[in-house]
């Protein structure tokens, strides 16, 4: 499908999600009215119709990532700095760790990457519930020699491979469940709670952080831009890297925030009743 077709048919889609699915609007309004409580009725609902054609946009050019060539990624995902990048890997034998979020075309970026780089990339990834659909975006993430790892087997895969030049792309922005290990620090307003686990295995492996900032330009177009998050050696204690991350997440989003993903559940937990459960279940029992 040719581009103008392609954005043709994500324009049905933005119609049939918004108006007649009704997909997760709910969600979406609930999200942008916590975060931007200055804007009015009015603007929140600009804002999420916003979000919904860019979303439509996306997920047709996620599917059309199949059928195209790097010199077509390397086109329209420009890389504005890859020398941060390079820096770091020149001598071919440090990994880097690279932090994102869901915004943009976050596949996309992944193959822009490969395609300017030369080096190879494996995205962590949360497996999809519908195991079709996983199928797809999991062929779509190895198309280029990619070693997609799912969340579960990822440490252990990092740390066993750690000796090896690559880079590891972990998307994460997404809300820990409650029995992952998680930190809880303000974010977009709220109290939110974030993964541990990058922080985690940077510690163990002494590998640079980055953080990759993806830009929508226009329909099909976008730029990447990579942000130094933090450099060994570590200190034990403290979340200086995850901070570091939260700080230019917010700073993306409220810079482009129509192309963040709103319809996931990012404040489904309450950080005082998760405390107050945890020290009734630490009592002993009368």
């Amino acid at each position: 499908m040719p581009f103008p077709l392609l954005y043709g048919v994500a324009w049905l889609a933005y119609l049939l999600l918004y108006y007649v699915a009704r997909y997760r609007r709910d969600v979406v309004r609930s999200n942008l009215e916590r975060v931007f409580p200055e804007k009015t009725s009015a603007e929140i609902t600009a804002l999420g119709k916003n979000f919904y054609r860019h979303l439509s946009r996306s997920a047709l050019e996620i599917l059309k990532a199949r059928c195209m060539s790097p010199a077509q990624f390397s086109e329209r995902m420009q890389l504005l700095n890859p020398e941060v990048i390079r820096e770091y890997t020149e001598d071919f034998t440090r990994s880097v760790i690279v932090l994102t979020i869901h915004q943009g075309n976050w596949e996309w970026m992944l193959h822009g990457a490969i395609a300017e780089l030369g080096i190879p990339i494996d995205p962590v990834y949360k497996p999809l519930h519908n195991k079709a659909v996983d199928d797809i975006v999991f062929d779509i993430r190895a198309q280029f020699g990619s070693r997609p790892l799912s969340v579960d087997e990822s440490t252990k895969d990092i740390v066993k491979r750690r000796k090896e030049f690559r880079l590891f792309v972990m998307v994460a922005d997404q809300s820990p469940t409650r029995h992952d290990r998680s930190y809880w620090t303000e974010f977009l307003g709220q109290e939110s709670a974030f993964f541990l686990g990058a922080e985690v295995i940077a510690k163990m492996t002494r590998f640079p952080v980055v953080f990759a900032q993806c830009r929508r330009q226009k329909p099909g177009y976008y730029t990447l831009e990579f942000l130094p998050v933090a450099t060994p050696p570590y200190e034990k204690e403290g979340h200086a890297i995850t901070e570091q991350y939260i700080e230019y997440a917010e700073a993306a989003i409220r810079e482009q925030p129509e192309t963040w993903l709103w319809s996931n559940r990012r404040w489904k937990r309450d950080r005082a009743v998760e405390e107050a459960r945890e020290k009734a279940e630490q009592s002993p029992a009368s």
